[in-house]
């Protein structure tokens, strides 16, 4: 089911060898939405190793990858039930993570974003909105500068909430950072509606959540029931 896009973009599944360049999307979109680039150079892959690798790795069937004449420039990511989905991240992938990259000490007011991002490798944050069973999946999307403003984003948001409904999810959910105004803004004309607000500030989250069951949803074509099973 995917996705008619304006020449020359093109979204279709992943490869195996799509994961640098949506790891590098995640990069150039990792401060709140601008170019985190700046804040990584030790650590280029930081971010993608959570917030991508992961995906790819255990349901590429629920990823799509945006690409253009220059390569990869965005993707979405979905994981159909959020808590088994941690529960093998939890067991298969995090603890390489935590070999390969040591637990930052010291005061945290002084860690820079690496050693923020490798204290979340040792010490993950596994929240799940309720209600759970209305909202299991959740989801994940980035997309670069030249990618932006053209409506791609509305158009992967409705491929993979499509997926999510055909695989019988009842609904997902996001978390949006608090200083991201423009994706709370984004994704609440897509009718995502509010769940909760998790911290304050910079550290704070918003989550999301979107009924693909028993609804109709802005972003797709009416939601049809499914099986229940889903940051």
């Amino acid at each position: 089911m995917i996705q008619t896009l304006p020449v020359p973009f093109r979204l279709r599944p992943p490869r195996p060898e799509d994961t640098a360049g949506a790891y590098a999307v995640c990069l150039k979109t990792g401060d709140f939405g601008r170019d985190g680039e700046p804040f990584y150079r030790d650590d280029p892959e930081a971010l993608g190793r959570v917030f991508v690798g992961p995906y790819l790795a255990y349901e590429p069937e629920l990823a799509r990858i945006l690409e253009d004449e220059e390569g990869v420039c965005g993707y979405v990511l979905a994981a159909r039930d959020s808590r088994s989905f941690y529960a093998r991240y939890e067991v298969e992938w995090r603890p390489e993570l935590c070999r390969r990259f040591p637990a930052p000490t010291g005061d945290p007011a002084g860690w820079n974003r690496i050693q923020q991002i490798h204290h979340v490798y040792h010490h993950p944050d596994y929240f799940c909105p309720e209600p759970y069973d209305q909202y299991p999946s959740h989801v994940h999307i980035d997309l670069l500068p030249r990618a932006q403003g053209r409506g791609l984003g509305r158009a992967m948001m409705a491929e993979v909430l499509g997926l999510l409904r055909q695989v019988g999810s009842p609904g997902a959910h996001l978390g949006v950072s608090l200083p991201n105004v423009s994706a709370q803004g984004f994704y609440r004309k897509l009718g995502f509606q509010s769940l909760i607000q998790v911290g304050e500030g910079a550290d704070g989250c918003l989550y999301l959540g979107y009924r693909l069951s028993g609804s109709v949803g802005s972003a797709g074509s009416p939601a049809q029931p499914g099986l229940s099973i889903s940051p």
